[in-house]
């Protein structure tokens, strides 16, 4: 006679197959806790001690695929035809958190996905890093937005995808930025978060421009390779794709993100990585000489 208080075998199965799902879903992201690292090169949980900090963080010092990386010309294969992406975003719910080290958004609900060479990759959340993380020809800009996207299978190869945009500071402000402005004074060197409700990713306009329905005639190019999340675990296969089309920004607003974070977060870009022969793709036109267009 079954006992009816002790569980089933299969219930336990059941039990701890949503456990190491829950935690697998955990995983590969970036990690949250600002407390646990820095961007201060003197610091013993700088940059250069990412790796050696946790054993689960080995990536970072170890790792032959990180990000960011420079976008020298000479390492750049330019591929004319446009590459296999879309768009399929929608507004959704959001909140706006204070992370230490950046200010994030994050969709609660179903906020869309980009396709990749057949492959759906689900928003998640967004931030910005100052100055840039990556660079092109050695030069960092002042700004520089990330999108983090996942597939369902988080366990699969090449689960996550990043859509990243450079900024400068000029005369127009960031219309995404300007409508946060009131809520990220409001969590300014705090550790809190506020309910935005529904906010419309495709308010990013310099993501919008990944749309082939919304290019201009021969003005769309965007890098493409693999790296890893830039920050700790430093998770590697993630898909990066990088608009060169230069946004602007407001000083305004890059000083709003820096006070915003802690102190050892006013630069929250990670030094450059070794590119390790990895290849660089650049989606636009080509000259009649085959150089890249600037």
């Amino acid at each position: 006679m079954k006992n009816p208080i002790m569980p089933s075998f299969s219930s336990w199965f059941l039990l701890l197959l949503f456990l190491y799902s829950q935690q697998a879903l955990v995983t590969p992201q970036e990690v949250e806790d600002e407390r646990e690292f820095d961007y201060v090169k003197e610091s013993e949980k700088g940059p250069q001690h990412w790796g050696d900090l946790k054993e689960e963080w080995a990536a970072c010092r170890h790792g032959k695929l990180q990000s960011p990386i420079d976008l020298l010309n000479k390492r750049v294969k330019v591929i004319p035809k446009l590459g296999d992406m879309k768009t399929n975003y929608r507004t959704a719910n959001a909140t706006i958190k204070n992370r230490g080290h950046d200010i994030a958004i994050q969709w609660i609900d179903d906020a869309g996905s980009i396709q990749i060479n057949g492959t759906d990759y689900f928003l998640q959340q967004c931030h910005w890093h100052s100055p840039s993380e990556h660079s092109i020809k050695g030069t960092r800009f002042d700004l520089e937005l990330h999108m983090v996207h996942q597939t369902r299978d988080v366990k699969s190869k090449n689960s996550i995808a990043v859509v990243a945009a450079f900024y400068k500071i000029g005369h127009h402000s960031d219309h995404f930025l300007s409508k946060l402005a009131e809520d990220i004074d409001s969590i300014t060197d705090t550790k809190e978060e506020i309910q935005k409700g529904m906010m419309d990713p495709r308010d990013l306009k310099t993501v919008i421009e990944f749309d082939p329905k919304e290019l201009k005639m021969g003005g769309f190019k965007f890098y493409r390779y693999i790296g890893s999340l830039t920050v700790p675990p430093c998770t590697e296969g993630v898909i990066w794709t990088i608009n060169r089309k230069i946004g602007t920004v407001s000083k305004e607003q890059v000083s709003m993100l820096k006070t915003a974070v802690h102190d050892f977060a006013e630069m929250n870009a990670r030094p450059l990585q070794p590119l390790n022969q990895r290849e660089i793709h650049l989606y636009g036109p080509r000259s009649r000489r085959g150089n890249l267009r600037n």
